[in-house]
């Protein structure tokens, strides 16, 4: 089911009203991929879209892709390891329909962050920079990045997170998860999805009394316009006209409209991907990128920690129950949609122009605490990478006998976003014209 969502008018100012107008009805789903030039050593083909599957709180690294079932037990924990496909490669025994796809994804395992601090350290992973004044001055992130690289006037909106809400934890709301230094222009469309596939998309109301079966009336449009100019003239959001363009650009394309619909799915293609709001989410990221939407990012959940109590998602803060919630929640749910995802992916020929990164801002600490729970820990933490280029069945890195540190070079922010880009196409020509990562490094032996 698709819904309009709220979406509270603010500035409009030098668009006319008949000038919106021309965003008109039945706008085609336009291509989202350019030809762009590779320099020597660069991804040849780019990736058409990018998945960014956002493990929000920080996964434990021990519990999921880097096992340590010879440490001691304060440290290795109460699950077994499985064997996979992959060489050399154990995960925990919470994931064996990943274990079984190993042959689709190379993981990392020797990440690095700069700080314990999760507002901080998600501000650095999404956007690759150190942020010089505290946690305010962060980004573009990748996919503002992607976005703007792309660019176009197209049906659907370049850059969607997929979330409950805006990225917070309990010391606010995350600087760092859109167009930052850029503004909010480049903010990503958010879209929020329950756990049966309801979607709605709160900035999409986009004048009180207009409804969605409406659009088409393009009289009944004029008269609405007319009775907001006041706020259509108020300056209060120099990115209201953008933001304006890109919602009646969707609600005026059929195409558009259905690409939110997961209603059209089979119930089966459905239960593949698990009734939570993750696996829904991931499942709206694959109807997404068929229709070439070149950045789509999955946030796990809208908070880092359950503070609320509610029935959701919550993150992967587990500072408490750590064991529990991996068991009967963060594993279960992770192995069934990623691996529903790589599926579909692969099935429609879409694996291959489609990067799936699924990481965290750090991972947690080895030694399990008295609160049966594992702490912050950046040193060293984990992630998984597929399709787009990615080079499957890989480890890349390793961390020591006991994982609190990397022993070989540590994989940092700023590699992962310059990695994300090079095979989205935006290399390093396209890089130095954006003035971002202009000499960036690619993560060694990852891709092709």
């Amino acid at each position: 089911m698709f819904e309009v969502g709220s979406f509270r008018s603010h500035d409009c100012r030098g668009v006319s009203r008949r000038a919106l107008l021309r965003f008109g009805a039945g706008l085609p789903l336009a291509s989202f991929a350019g030809g762009v030039a590779a320099a020597p050593g660069e991804s040849v083909r780019p990736a058409r879209s990018v998945i960014l599957l956002w493990l929000w709180g920080g996964p434990s690294h021990l519990d999921t892709f880097d096992p340590k079932p010879d440490a001691p037990q304060e440290i290795r924990g109460p699950f077994s390891t499985l064997a996979t496909r992959t060489p050399g490669l154990h995960v925990t025994e919470l994931f064996p329909r990943l274990a079984s796809r190993s042959d689709r994804f190379s993981v990392i395992r020797s990440h690095h962050n700069h700080t314990a601090i999760h507002r901080v350290a998600g501000s650095i992973a999404l956007s690759g920079g150190k942020g010089a004044s505290g946690d305010s001055d962060y980004g573009p992130t990748v996919g503002a990045i992607v976005q703007r690289h792309r660019g176009g006037d197209a049906a659907l909106p370049r850059f969607v997170s997929i979330t409950p809400g805006p990225l917070k934890t309990a010391l606010g709301t995350v600087q760092g998860a859109g167009g930052g230094r850029w503004g909010r222009a480049y903010d990503p469309v958010a879209v929020r999805c329950t756990d049966t596939g309801e979607v709605n998309i709160p900035s999409l109301r986009l004048l009180e009394g207009l409804r969605l079966e409406r659009l088409s009336d393009r009289r009944l449009l004029l008269g609405v316009l007319d009775r907001t100019t006041a706020l259509i003239n108020d300056a209060r959001s120099s990115a209201w006209s953008d933001s304006f363009a890109r919602a009646y650009r969707l609600l005026t394309s059929v195409e558009g409209r259905r690409v939110f619909d997961l209603s059209r799915e089979s119930g089966r293609t459905r239960g593949r991907y698990g009734a939570s709001v993750f696996g829904q989410g991931c499942l709206l990221a694959r109807r997404l990128v068929e229709a070439e939407g070149p950045f789509v990012q999955v946030n796990w959940s809208q908070y880092v920690e359950n503070i609320y109590g509610t029935r959701t998602d919550f993150g992967w803060d587990t500072h408490w129950l750590n064991f529990e919630h991996m068991a009967d929640r963060h594993g279960p749910i992770l192995d069934r949609a990623l691996s529903a995802l790589l599926d579909d992916l692969a099935e429609r020929d879409l694996l291959d122009d489609t990067l799936v990164v699924a990481i965290g801002e750090f991972g947690r600490t080895p030694k399990i605490s008295g609160n049966a729970g594992r702490d912050h820990w950046p040193a060293v933490y984990s992630s998984l990478w597929a399709g787009g280029g990615v080079i499957p069945g890989q480890v890349i890195g390793q961390s020591d006998e006991r994982a609190y540190a990397a022993v070989t070079d540590p994989v940092t922010p700023d590699m992962v976003v310059t990695t994300i880009l090079q095979q989205a196409g935006v290399d390093t020509e396209a890089r130095a014209r954006l003035r971002v990562f202009e000499e960036g490094r690619v993560i060694d032996g990852l891709v092709s």
